[in-house]
């Protein structure tokens, strides 16, 4: 009885194996055969370039500074605003120092006394000349003396107007108290208000900047670019600006300076580099807009290329499989020329109505 069961549990085995490997031949003889893509050559314009950032500046920006120490009295412009050369920007009113005041004060007071001093010793030696007392030679030099202090007199009352409103009689309209505008531009930046302390501007400090102003009609672009790529570029090179906040506009520009010493960001050498934009329609650059310069490296036009991804490359040489049959196909070496990093230039090797394997994807009509 145990024999006829483990029989029929060998003959149930052999029967599973012998089915299953009769499905495993017929799925097999089912799969669909291997259909691989192809491409074929085609004319483009190939533009090889490296990448630059960067923002978009005036060439021309003044930073506005007071000739005195004081407080803002009053503002004339705001940011936006287009002014001339010459137009008031601010009025500083002076606050005196101290010392000054007094050292101005003590010298009118020795100014007037030399003065009334030399103005008694004048009329009685006038008087002494009228009588034929004394030569005129002998009265010349009083007279010179009267004078020289009436001078000195005025001189000190002119250096105390000065120390408290910072202007004097003799100069008229003349003033260091307003800040005028030295460029014909936009008003970019106002940093103070009124009401304001300000320090003057001299050689021991930069002073306090009262407004900035710049030529927004003449903008160029300030970048840097990477020590591997600054090797290649040249002045007077075409540059393509994309602009983030303008997207749907790009700008032409033309390289015009590169620095001959880099500096170290981050770990990386990078080269400061400008580039003069030329702005043919009314679109508004604002300063400090963030831009992508895109440096135009070589340019060919109606080039024949293939896509890179067909490339494949054995030691130093490059190759393309191109289909001699359907479904079949040969090894052929290339002569290839520049590259934008998705299509690359041809030179030799293959004709456009070739037809080019792709590789290193998953074939088409492939049974899962």
């Amino acid at each position: 009885m145990v024999k006829k069961i483990i029989r029929y549990i060998f003959l149930v085995l052999f029967l599973g194996i012998f089915i299953w490997t009769l499905y495993f031949l017929w799925s097999k003889s089912d799969t669909s055969p291997v259909v691989f893509e192809t491409v074929s050559p085609f004319d483009t314009t190939v533009i090889k370039k490296t990448v630059a950032t960067g923002s978009v500046i005036p060439r021309k920006e003044v930073n506005m500074k007071s000739q005195v120490s004081g407080i803002v009295e009053k503002l004339f412009v705001v940011a936006g605003q287009e002014i001339k050369a010459g137009d008031v920007l601010a009025r500083i009113k002076i606050i005196p120092n101290m010392a000054s005041l007094a050292n101005a004060e003590n010298r009118i007071s020795v100014a007037k006394l030399n003065y009334e001093n030399a103005q008694i010793d004048y009329e009685r030696n006038n008087e002494l000349l009228k009588k034929n007392v004394i030569s005129k030679a002998e009265w010349l030099p009083y007279d010179l003396r009267v004078k020289s202090a009436e001078q000195e007199l005025k001189a000190a009352e002119d250096n105390m107007t000065l120390v408290k409103d910072g202007v004097t009689k003799a100069a008229g309209n003349a003033t260091n108290t307003l800040v005028k505008a030295t460029i014909t531009g936009m008003v970019l930046d106002v940093p103070v208000k009124e009401g304001s302390q300000v320090i003057e501007s001299n050689t021991f400090n930069e002073g306090t900047t009262i407004a900035s102003v710049a030529n927004m009609g003449e903008m160029i672009f300030e970048g840097k670019l990477d020590e591997s790529e600054v090797g290649k570029v040249t002045p007077g090179m075409d540059i393509l600006l994309t602009i983030g906040a303008i997207d749907i506009e790009k700008f032409a520009a033309k390289l015009e300076y590169i620095s001959p010493k880099g500096a170290t960001e981050n770990g990386a050498i990078q080269f400061l580099i400008r580039a003069a934009i030329n702005k043919q329609n009314s679109t508004f650059l604002r300063a400090g807009y963030s831009a992508n310069a895109d440096i135009i490296l070589a340019k060919k036009d109606k080039v024949l290329c293939v896509p890179e991804s067909v490339l494949q490359f054995e030691k130093e040489k490059t190759f393309v499989e191109v289909e001699t049959a359907p479904q079949k196909f040969e090894k052929r070496y290339l002569k290839t020329g520049i590259s934008d990093g998705i299509n690359i230039e041809v030179l030799d090797g293959i004709k456009k109505t070739d037809k080019i394997k792709v590789p290193n994807m998953q074939p088409s009509g492939q049974a899962g």
